[in-house]
């Protein structure tokens, strides 16, 4: 029987953790049309509590009906049968004794089919659609620059999300600011060109976040757990990096701190956590997060290698690490651990969306 770290225990936010092995966000585009979990869904969700992930955060729920979705048949948390249908899916995860955490997105300008987008500013995001999430294979739109009317009810789609969030049953909320998405774009100096208190200095860029914090904290009960994911990388733009690298690092994450949040889960969006962490003067960028906020770190990307999540988890980088593709491959990845099984190695078919429900 194996005794790696990533098989001991942890307490988050007044929970106890049975391992630090959690289930990444994954799109799968797999709901109805009308955004409710369908019975695959449910059969896909259930399989990583029962093969022994500590916490399974679900794929990007969309916050509102006005703006946020990202794609047909994305699931959402914002009508009552959205929620009815999570409740459902939250007992048979706590059944299994896996913490559950519903992440919470809005597409800004990155939405694959709604015609209007809103984004900090008049950008044009780079790439084209994806054909496979329903949008074409054509340029996005001309997203419209958001009003403070328009950041208001952002804000208050995350906060009523987050109430929908607890009455589902979910253990907690995980704020999507990675990728290329809404928050994402107003942290990015090439998407938020404004000139108020949302743009400019990282502080501002970072204010959307901080009052979508503090808009869930107030309406949610004391021990509901808010995470928050960051991201150099986006969807559309892999090789990104924040200017000034560790510089930036700081000067956000240091805005992080103030908005205490129970985690930050590092997303390694079109790389891996080792190349993440690349910052000249040696630390890296999970291990920044850990000292600066002072909370517990999700480090993701690569961490299918138990060398390397050893290492992460060892060394101090990281408290938790996150799978994505090898969870597709092997959804007991913490059982086959345990008890020192092969992994069965990724397969691109894996990832495919299972057919959703009209």
């Amino acid at each position: 029987m194996s005794t790696h770290p990533v098989l001991a225990p942890l307490t988050l936010a007044q929970q106890t953790i049975k391992n630090r092995v959690v289930l990444a966000p994954m799109s799968r585009a797999s709901a109805t049309l009308q955004g409710t979990p369908t019975a695959a869904m449910h059969d896909y969700y259930e399989r990583f509590a029962a093969g022994g992930f500590g916490i399974i955060i679900t794929e990007g729920l969309y916050t509102d009906t006005v703006a946020s979705q990202a794609y047909p048949h994305q699931p959402g948390l914002a009508t009552p049968q959205q929620v009815a249908g999570w409740r459902e899916l939250a007992g048979k995860i706590k059944a299994h004794g896996s913490l559950f955490i519903a992440q919470l997105m809005h597409a800004g300008a990155l939405s694959q089919h709604l015609q209007h987008t809103l984004a900090p500013s008049a950008v044009v995001p780079l790439g084209r659609k994806l054909r496979s999430y329903g949008g074409g294979d054509g340029p996005f739109p001309v997203p419209a620059a958001m009003t403070h009317a328009d950041i208001a009810t952002a804000v208050k789609g995350y906060a009523a999300a987050a109430v929908n969030a607890v009455a589902a049953g979910f253990h907690g909320i995980e704020v999507h600011a990675a990728n290329g998405y809404l928050p994402d774009q107003f942290l990015t100096a090439y998407t938020n060109l404004r000139q108020d208190e949302y743009g400019g200095s990282v502080a501002n860029r970072f204010r959307i976040i901080a009052e979508i914090i503090t808009a869930i904290r107030q309406v949610v009960p004391q021990q509901f757990i808010i995470g928050l994911r960051l991201s150099e990388g986006k969807v559309n733009n892999f090789s990104y990096r924040w200017p000034d690298g560790a510089v930036t690092a700081t000067a956000l994450l240091e805005e992080v701190k103030k908005t205490a949040p129970d985690y930050v889960h590092i997303s390694g969006e079109g790389s891996t956590w080792e190349k993440l962490g690349a910052y000249a003067h040696g630390e890296t960028l999970t291990g920044m997060a850990k000292r600066i906020v002072q909370v517990p770190v999700i480090a993701n990307g690569g961490m299918e290698e138990l060398a390397v999540a050893g290492r992460a988890l060892s060394e101090g980088h990281a408290d938790l690490i996150s799978l994505g593709k090898a969870a597709l491959a092997n959804p007991d990845w913490p059982a086959r651990v345990a008890a020192g099984t092969p992994f069965i190695a990724f397969e691109r078919a894996m990832a495919e969306p299972f057919p959703p429900v009209q």
